[in-house]
């Protein structure tokens, strides 16, 4: 197994621990409550099995717990899921905790560890609520204290301290999400590829350390989806910051997306696709395009790469920024934008002259339809930059 798909396997593995969603459920008995997990779990496209069921409503276990994506072979065996100080109100099934048991893999030199993942004040939405989430499960916090991959007996990625938080559940107004990995790292020396070995060792990230910061909310009333802050933080190179906002994200759309899901993972590989693409491009024409932001802030990144690549030139990282700052206008100039070309252009020279944040933004004056978007992109393309309202600046704060 390489060590790109052992990560991948891992990531996905502790993706479905943390994203875990619970069907809304009558708690009756716990096989009841159990029924809906399974029922929930395959409305998400994810097949769920367990061995066996034990306690009561106030503490009950899954054992056993598998999962697998439909219509996929090879489940992931999580063990044992504890749900804890289980009661019901106003047709919701409230939990005080759901937690999972550690996790741990080996696939030849490949293994991996998750620590177990513990939630706390978790709502199960019932029926009579008309399920004010999209089917999605609210928790107040969710902690996951570690997780890590190692390779031959050493250590390839480890995250610690991984969170995330939600404000008080009200209908009328939005929720605020946070999420936090507050330390990662990851052995590079382990990459095989020589090409990236090289530069890897040129640049100096033979171990890499850094951060993410996720902030964001959600108002299931009018879909109003906010990514406030996406930040990941790699110390000694820079910071990568995205934000997005979009419209039209209602309960409504998350439905039809899960049942446009379901529908494309029972469908055979012999089948047709297009409809299903229609009925993709359908579902987007319901959203509504706010704004977004990608942001690079330096922190000795870009001078080591202007340097690196000139070493590999014979030249200077000075001139190989010069060279950049002749092709940038040249490049911009197939956009048909002379106003983004002309900003974009100085906010490259500033930066490369003087490396402290380059951004790049999208900021139309009123929500713009995602038909609209489709129609521009399929039709005049190079309108695109006008329409989104798109812009470039460089060290601004």
């Amino acid at each position: 197994m390489s060590l790109q798909s052992a990560k991948w396997s891992m990531l996905t593995a502790s993706t479905i621990l943390l994203g875990m969603a619970i069907a809304p459920a009558s708690a009756q008995s716990i096989d009841d409550v159990a029924a809906r997990v399974k029922s929930n779990f395959t409305e998400q496209g994810v097949e769920i099995e367990w061995k066996g069921l034990s306690g009561d409503l106030s503490s009950m276990v899954m054992q056993g717990v598998s999962f697998k994506a439909a219509g996929t072979d090879g489940a992931f065996e999580i063990g044992d899921l504890t749900l804890e100080n289980i009661s019901e109100a106003d047709g919701n099934i409230n939990v005080g905790s759901i937690s999972s048991d550690a996790y741990s893999r080996n696939d030849g030199p490949t293994s991996f560890e998750i620590s177990p993942m513990v939630m706390k004040d978790v709502i199960l939405f019932g029926e009579a609520s008309s399920n004010p989430f999209g089917g999605m499960m609210y928790y107040r916090s969710i902690k996951l204290d570690d997780i890590s991959m190692k390779n031959s007996g050493k250590t390839a990625f480890a995250a610690k301290d991984i969170s995330a938080t939600m404000s008080e559940f009200a209908t009328d107004k939005p929720v605020t999400m946070e999420a936090t990995v507050p330390n990662f790292t990851a052995d590079l020396t382990l990459v095989d590829d020589p090409k990236y070995k090289d530069a890897i060792e040129a640049l100096g990230y033979q171990t890499i350390n850094g951060s993410i910061r996720m902030e964001g909310s959600w108002n299931a009333a009018d879909g109003d989806m906010n990514i406030v802050k996406y930040d990941t933080k790699i110390d000694n190179a820079g910071t990568l910051g995205v934000s997005m906002r979009l419209g039209g994200y209602t309960t409504e759309f998350i439905k039809s997306m899960q049942e446009l899901q379901k529908q494309m993972a029972e469908a055979s590989e012999e089948a047709d696709s297009s409809a299903q693409g229609m009925a993709m491009l359908g579902l987007m024409q319901q959203l509504s395009f706010n704004s977004t932001s990608i942001r690079f802030t330096d922190d000795s990144l870009t001078n080591k790469l202007l340097d690196y690549f000139g070493k590999q030139q014979g030249v200077s990282g000075k001139d190989v920024a010069n060279q950049a700052k002749a092709i940038v206008p040249f490049g911009l100039a197939q956009l048909q934008n002379p106003e983004l070309t002309a900003q974009a252009s100085a906010a490259v020279n500033q930066f490369l002259d003087n490396p402290g944040s380059l951004e790049i933004s999208a900021a139309p004056t009123s929500p713009v339809p995602f038909a609209l978007i489709m129609a521009d992109a399929m039709a005049n393309p190079t309108n695109l930059t006008k329409t989104l309202a798109v812009s470039v600046k460089a060290n601004q704060n």
